[in-house]
């Protein structure tokens, strides 16, 4: 799926005043205690991870998966998961896995009221953003973000006065605030082609540094960085992938635009999460290493058995903060509620819907 060919409407936000809780009502938690029956009803999950979750894991980790299934339906709530998430959450308990972007673009195509973003806090608001009217949850506030961390909306107001007239886009891996800053959004995917929708001689993309950089260097516009990074996708380098290349000559090694420059010259592709997983489905290859974050190859792993995959492993420190504990925690005491203030979110929307009103 592409982002042009999705449609989505906004609804009126939630106005009652009231916390989640006293919306949606007290539940009582559930027993976890692992019987035949959780293990029957969890058998078709166990089998798509068995080859990364041993059996005596899996006994502890079922019942919190049927509690999560079982409890999803009662607070008619739908769990989005995003590509970095383990496989037990991927596989286990998400409605709706994807890129950020993706994942909030279809939320808002669901009838559910409550959103459980299994990802970072900027997916969470991006969600919020576009379905306003539903309650957007986060099993744990502090999965933050190095990229999004790394500006605020001050710091896009400054740029914007001592460099006047030049375009500001955002990727989409930015805070709600510093998207309403910006003139438009972008993905890792369509950011050459928002960068050349101004034709103007130069423009701002910001945070990223390297997905910045790489743009830059397919086309002729100038392309103004920011100093930030992605604190996983930075730390690969291109000496290490010509290392992996003499140990397995025959791996065909596939990077995202996050990374340095460096390293995505030494990549036989390039692209977005999605684009990487379509790019092994599609290619299937004998041996693959993907230059991103660890779980991804985990969770396709399942959908792609002929594949072997050589893994570098740099995990993501806030995605590991989502686990399912979490994610019952949230859906029984309906906490860790995200809220973008309305003002923002009308502006911040207006930055995605022109990145999705370009149809590319």
């Amino acid at each position: 799926m592409t982002v042009a060919q999705t449609a989505y409407s906004v609804s009126e936000p939630i106005t009652t005043g009231l916390t989640a809780l006293e919306r949606f009502g007290h539940v009582e938690r559930p027993d976890l205690r692992y019987t035949p029956e959780i293990a029957e009803a969890t058998a078709p999950i166990f089998e798509k991870v068995k080859h990364f979750i041993p059996a005596i894991e899996w006994a502890a980790l079922a019942p919190t998966i049927h509690a999560i299934n079982k409890l999803k339906k009662e607070r008619n709530a739908v769990i989005l998961a995003h590509n970095y998430m383990t496989p037990d959450i991927y596989h286990g308990v998400a409605d709706i896995f994807g890129d950020s972007l993706q994942l909030a673009i279809e939320a808002t195509r669901t009838d559910a009221e409550v959103i459980v973003q299994c990802g970072v806090h900027f997916m969470a608001e991006t969600s919020k953003i576009l379905s306003p009217e539903k309650t957007v949850l986060i099993p744990d506030m502090r999965a933050g973000c190095s990229l999004a961390e790394s500006i605020t909306g001050a710091d896009v107001r400054a740029l914007r006065e001592r460099n006047p007239g030049v375009p500001i886009i955002t990727y989409v891996n930015t805070s709600a605030e510093v998207k309403a800053e910006c003139d438009i959004c972008c993905t890792s995917s369509n950011a050459l082609q928002v960068v050349e929708s101004f034709g103007v001689d130069r423009v701002f993309l910001v945070p990223d540094k390297y997905l910045a950089a790489n743009v830059g260097k397919k086309t002729d516009v100038e392309v103004l960085v920011w100093d930030g990074a992605c604190e996983v996708h930075e730390r690969f380098t291109a000496e290490e992938l010509r290392d992996y290349r003499r140990i397995e000559p025959d791996v065909k090694i596939i990077a995202h635009p996050e990374c340095p420059p460096e390293v995505v010259a030494e990549a036989d592709f390039a692209g977005s999460t999605a684009h990487m997983i379509d790019w092994v489905k599609t290619r299937r290859p004998e041996k693959v290493m993907m230059v991103t974050e660890c779980s991804m190859a985990d969770n396709i792993a399942s959908e792609t058995p002929d594949v072997n995959y050589i893994r570098p492993c740099n995990l993501c420190p806030h995605m590991k903060r989502i686990t399912l504990g979490k994610i019952l925690d949230s859906l029984v005491e309906m906490k860790e509620e995200v809220v973008v203030d309305p003002v923002v979110a009308d502006r911040a929307r207006t930055a995605v819907e022109r990145m999705i009103n370009l149809k590319i």
